[in-house]
């Protein structure tokens, strides 16, 4: 396969290295993930992360064993490894479907990495089409508020919901973006804040227990978020603590949009109660480790709820913006994610 680079995957001497996100900001580390084994860690450890990064990896680490001559069999093995890594996350599954497919084709080796790539570009039209679609939505002087990553780091392009503050922001129409540390891992004290400082945006990082004072404040006028599936009804499944800020935005009379590809949607899902919620560590909330060593700031027997995800009703959201263009509540009353695909 010919040399790729994205903003966190990299193809080098046959090879696949994926950024560190667990060592961003303070190190640009690039990690070998040529291996089932090696990406399922990295994807467990959040070391890549992001729904459509994610799907892309497992589906370019496919493309690579196959032009190093893993077997048909093997090769559908690996695929199965891959699927159960991430069980909310629903890019990951669409993206494999379409590789699948590749895999049953008589020349599967070329028909493997021909989709990959089609997937990687398809990624990166994918957000553009997002940001230009959703900073429609962004009116001059706007503070907008965000929750945990969706940004370069996360996709092949300039990201979902990210992609579309980039965009308003070269429009001049940003004047501050509020960032949620994100709990349990900080993913947006870490990632966003960092390619928001590299973009020029204006941003302040706040806990995210703060959202619901700014906005009684008046000083909110849009929430946007991305997502790691789109139920057919709507219901969205986004990192934990979206729901909360959902909530919030209907009581303050805020709009709160959700960007994301049409990779993310699933219309076999019916709502948010079918879609799995996967269970984190419970050491990612009872204290920290890194370069500093490590410190626990609770009781040694604290029983921890961790789930990664929480789900926020397609009653709360005031739009989707997707690549093709923005779906209104009331066209997804009439059905149009059940059908989407």
């Amino acid at each position: 396969m010919h040399t790729l680079q994205t903003t966190s995957l990299r193809i080098r001497d046959n090879a696949l290295f994926i950024l560190d996100q667990q060592a961003l900001p303070q190190e640009k580390r690039w990690l070998d993930a040529s291996t089932v084994e090696a990406l399922v860690g990295h994807i467990h450890a959040l070391r890549v992360r992001g729904a459509p990064l994610i799907g892309l990896s497992a589906s370019l680490l496919l493309a690579l064993l196959a032009e190093q001559g893993h077997s048909r069999d093997a090769l559908l093995h690996a695929l199965e490894t891959l699927r159960a890594s991430r069980p909310t996350a629903v890019n990951l599954m669409n993206n494999l479907d379409r590789m699948k497919l590749a895999l049953r084709e008589e020349g599967f080796v070329a028909a493997l990495v021909t989709e990959a790539l089609r997937l990687v570009e398809e990624d990166k039209a994918l957000c553009d089409g997002i940001a230009r679609a959703g900073s429609a939505l962004v009116k001059p002087g706007s503070r907008l508020l965000t929750h945990c990553n969706t940004g370069g780091l996360a996709t092949a392009g300039v990201g979902t919901a990210l992609g579309v503050i980039q965009q308003a922001h070269r429009q001049g129409k940003v004047a501050n973006v509020w960032v949620d540390e994100t709990r349990p891992l900080l993913q947006g004290g870490r990632l966003t804040a960092w390619e928001l400082g590299e973009l020029g945006v204006p941003y302040q990082l706040i806990t995210d227990s703060m959202a619901a004072s700014l906005m009684a404040k008046g000083l909110v006028d849009a929430v946007w978020v991305g997502a790691d599936r789109i139920a057919a009804n709507g219901d969205v499944a986004n990192k934990i603590g979206t729901y909360s800020l959902a909530v919030l935005a209907k009581f303050h009379g805020i709009p709160f949009y959700v960007a994301a590809p049409r990779t993310t949607l699933d219309p076999h899902c019916p709502n948010g109660e079918a879609i799995p919620i996967e269970q984190r560590a419970a050491a990612e909330v009872t204290g920290a480790a890194g370069s500093f060593g490590a410190v626990r700031w609770t009781p040694p027997d604290a029983q921890v709820y961790n789930p990664a995800f929480d789900v926020t009703p397609a009653t709360l959201i005031s739009g989707w913006v997707l690549d093709s263009g923005i779906v209104t509540p009331e066209e997804v009353e009439k059905g149009v994610f059940a059908i989407a695909r």
